[in-house]
């Protein structure tokens, strides 16, 4: 009760000493439309739990188990989530700043730098902990936060300086809260010794070391403290909370004036009752921010980032294999591990961001990409298993069971075994269309796990009645689906949707995940005693790999010889020209106009070899740099100080997921699909090359010495580069096609559409990993052995 009594007593000095107008209530109610925050990431962060058997439960080595997630962006704290990973209780946190010669505002009016500040003696980042530093772009100032998560409390710690440069200046803190994953429903009150939001059972309590000069709440756009300064330079119109009415809300603190430098620490606790966020936040403060920090990175006697890098055995040999001196791999482990829920054990999520958050409504809860897509899923798995993390993995193996569509799946009246699309991290489904790949890699990842000895074979036997089999047969059998919209008959290897979402048909990507899939699986059903679903899986297999050619290859093709793999074929003839449905605003083209490295796969998890003639006819066309725009796929990227040029790839030609082409307005802008948009380039297709290549090297066996230097050369230095300045690998980097949005990016640098994608950093550690064993990480032994032995 004591920090209640705190509270209330300082709401009691605040309006005696700012007056009446600091007691009323600011009016204006609901604010301006709340939108998500810009989305490519400069840092995201949470601190390191241990695992207690397989689970997340406080009392283990890192005691109490804290459920707060942070990302900066633009030199920004912006969503900051508390409790399950995707529930945003911030959108972001900011200074505006009053000098002699105006006001300025972080982000618009400033240029930011992202720094690790905790590093080895090569640079190498230990913890996701950051030092952003803003710097005012008429030089008048400059503020550097330090920001990380208190691993003991439910709170986010932040250390301020704000240096005077030019004059004397007095910086403000401006919070806008989304509690409860909105930013149309939020309550608020200011004091000079606390702001706090809450909405339903959530509260946020922001406390500083110092108290404020002055504070105020009100909602964005009438009484808000921003418009407030905006209009005279002063923060003059205080309001002590915002009433009984809800809505759009900012939360404004007055730091003392100065010429020189002022440093103040703050925390932001979270909880289920005010009283609990603000004992977070006076705890955090207490500790203080040396002690925090210490047991955040895992220095001394605490168990913290540290030692979860310690624990990666693979990780020295990977060092090796990078080009940067293992720089990224090291923030690629970290983000793999940070973007994991801490509820649910092994729930490991897309990325931390909503894609174009900055024009997308925030009215409603959303999970953006703070959500598990089985296939994004498997990548980030494996990508850690390559690592040699073992428990993160395991964790994921067993928590697939949660987002497998079956009889205790709510609303479901139809078919079971097969994987949702997308899911909440507590299993609930969010989107229900049938993507077959995303059925075939939970059956890959446990076969995996079980081959490198960590998944015991009882278990595996476990898991094969339970989640496997039913996956397996769904895999050659299909059904009928009865969940949610979704009521399609699904005849595999026909796929509901390819691995980006979009269209139905036989996909090269997909179909080389399902004949992968049902190998595997043939594998375990002999290993857990059912020979006769062993020779279902089998020969299923095999006859889904013999139409792969005369289901997915035109000889009659509009771009280059005519001979090629397809993205993918809606019907039986991939010769016939059918048109791909419509997409993102795009035009309906022919299938054979539409190209995609998906066959590139079918290679790598050992469906067919890096010399198929199929392959290496369509490897021109995908390349052709000369093709218009439109259908393009492959772009080159030379960077300034670096000799060469470095290959990218579009996720397909004629791709409308992307920025607008004729005015540079974000994917999706307004709710509206606009025919000018563009997906732009994935650096994910980069490592995706990269292990052809290694296929194609190794084709005859172990490489010679030094012949896979061409790949580190070329494929994992352009990852390298592709990467921001936090060390983070976006979804999408710009190729410098139409008018570029009003943030004017340059080519290969990352847009607005989500950074980090969990996806790009685990394809960098995959590829990582495949050039230190000589070996495609992820490729399958019994799936080559099956279909491609290399010929004579």
């Amino acid at each position: 009760m004591r920090s209640v009594k705190i509270l209330a007593l300082a709401t009691t000095a605040v309006s005696m000493l700012a007056g009446a107008a600091a007691a009323q209530s600011g009016p204006g109610a609901p604010g301006a439309p709340s939108t998500w925050a810009y989305a490519a990431k400069t840092g995201v962060g949470a601190s390191y739990e241990a695992y207690v058997n397989g689970a997340y439960k406080d009392g283990g080595p890192t005691g109490t188990v804290s459920k707060v997630w942070f990302s900066i962006a633009d030199g920004v704290l912006t969503e900051t989530m508390y409790g399950l990973i995707h529930q945003a209780q911030i959108k972001q946190l900011r200074f505006a700043v009053q000098t002699s010669t105006g006001l300025a505002i972080e982000g618009p009016d400033t240029v930011a730098k992202t720094e690790y500040l905790h590093v080895d003696s090569a640079g190498r980042p230990l913890s996701p902990a950051y030092k952003i530093t803003t710097t005012d772009r008429q030089g008048r100032f400059v503020i550097e936060k330090r920001i990380f998560t208190d691993g003991d409390r439910q709170s986010l710690f932040m250390r301020v300086t704000v240096r005077a440069l030019k004059g004397s200046v007095t910086p403000y803190l401006l919070l806008e809260p989304h509690i409860a994953n909105t930013g149309a429903s939020d309550a608020g009150a200011a004091t000079k010794a606390a702001l706090t939001a809450n909405e339903g059972s959530t509260f946020l309590t922001l406390k500083g070391s110092k108290p404020f000069a002055a504070a105020s709440a009100g909602f964005i756009g009438s009484s808000d403290g921003l418009t407030d300064l905006k209009a005279d330079g002063k923060l003059d119109k205080l309001y002590a909370d915002t009433g009984a009415a809800r809505g759009a809300i900012l939360l404004t603190g007055q730091l003392p004036a100065t010429d020189k430098a002022i440093t103040v620490d703050y925390a932001i606790g979270f909880g289920p009752t005010a009283a609990a966020s603000a004992a977070s936040a006076e705890g955090s403060l207490k500790t203080g921010y040396d002690k925090v920090l210490a047991r955040y990175n895992g220095q001394g006697s605490a168990v913290g980032w540290e030692d979860y890098l310690a624990s990666l055995t693979e990780l020295p040999r990977l060092r090796e294999a990078a080009m940067d001196g293992g720089t990224l791999v090291q923030a690629s482990a970290l983000m793999l591990k940070v973007q994991e829920d801490r509820t649910y054990a092994g729930a490991l999520i897309a990325s931390l961001s909503n894609p174009w958050g900055d024009t997308v409504d925030a009215s409603k809860p959303s999970t953006g990409y703070k959500a598990v897509w089985p296939r994004d899923f498997y990548q980030c798995a494996m990508a850690l298993a390559a690592l040699g993390d073992i428990q993160t993995p395991l964790a994921a193996f067993h928590y697939l069971p949660t987002v497998q569509v079956g009889p205790k799946t709510k609303g479901n009246t139809g078919a079971g075994g097969w994987f949702a699309q997308k899911s909440e991290v507590d299993g609930t489904p969010e989107w229900v269309g049938v993507q077959l790949d995303q059925t075939a890699m939970p059956i890959m990842l446990g076969w995996k796990l079980w081959k490198q000895g960590w998944l015991p074979e009882a278990e595996l036997k476990a898991y094969y009645a339970s989640m496997i089999k039913p996956a397996a047969d769904f895999l050659v059998d299909g059904g009928k689906v009865g969940l949610g919209w979704n009521t399609a008959t699904i005849i595999p290897p026909f796929t509901q949707q390819e691995r980006w979402e979009e269209q139905a048909g036989h996909s090269p990507s997909t179909t080389a995940a399902v004949i992968a899939g049902l190998v595997v699986a043939g594998d375990i059903a002999e290993a857990s005693g059912d020979a006769a679903s062993a020779v279902r899986y089998r020969a299923t297999a095999d006859a889904y790999s013999a139409k792969v050619e005369s289901l997915m290859v035109t000889r009659k093709g509009s771009l280059g010889d005519g001979h090629y793999f397809l993205r993918l074929n809606s019907d039986q003839d991939p010769d016939n020209k059918s048109p791909v449905e419509v997409r993102n605003g795009q035009e309906a083209v022919a299938e054979d106009k539409m190209l995609d490295a998906g066959f590139l796969e079918l290679v790598r998890y050992g469906v067919r070899q890096a010399d198929d003639p199929a392959v290496l006819a369509s490897l021109p066309e995908l390349d052709d740099e000369a093709l218009q725009d439109l259908y393009r796929v492959r772009y080159s990227f030379s960077f300034p100080g670096v000799e060469g040029t470095f290959p990218g790839w579009r996720r397909y030609g004629v791709d409308g997921y992307g920025e607008d082409t004729a005015t540079g307005a974000n994917y999706g802008a307004g709710d509206q699909m606009r025919p000018g948009q563009r997906g732009r380039v994935w650096p994910i297709f980069t490592g995706e090359r990269g292990h052809y290549e290694i296929a194609r090297i190794t084709l005859r066996g172990k490489p010679a010495p030094g012949a896979l230097e061409p790949v580190r050369q070329t494929y994992v230095k352009a990852m390298e580069l592709f990467a921001n300045d936090g060390l983070l690998i976006p979804e999408q980097v710009w190729d410098g096609v139409g008018t570029a949005p009003a943030r004017g990016y340059v080519r290969g640098e990352g847009t607005d559409s989500a950074t980090p994608l969990a996806w790009s950093h685990a394809e960098y550690i995959k590829l990582l990993r495949s050039v230190a064993d000589g070996v495609v990480w992820d490729s399958y032994q019994p799936v080559k052995a099956r279909f491609a032995l290399p010929r004579p």
